[in-house]
């Protein structure tokens, strides 16, 4: 299982459009992808999941990974988060 923690810098928090984009990239892998924010856990490849949550800018999040291609995944979404200026 591969764990990591994100501090959300965007000014909009994860809201529609990077929300979609992280579902997207999520929905490529076969491992269980979960995105948890204050004390929920949902399905990074559910948008109502994920839009659910209202993460917005400040918020620490933590996305953990757990299967068969889960190195590769966990890349892919540091590259989203880092690409589309949700993290640092």
């Amino acid at each position: 299982m591969e764990t990591k923690n994100f501090h959300i810098i965007a000014d909009t928090g994860i809201h529609a459009r990077p929300a979609t984009l992280l579902v997207q990239t999520a929905s490529k892998f076969n491992s269980d992808i979960n995105l948890e924010y204050k004390g929920k856990s949902v399905n990074l490849k559910s948008i109502m999941g994920v839009m659910s949550l209202g993460v917005g800018q400040g918020a620490d999040v933590v996305i953990s990974i757990d299967g068969a291609d889960e190195a590769d995944a966990m890349a892919a979404i540091v590259e989203t988060m880092t690409k589309e200026g949700l993290s640092e």
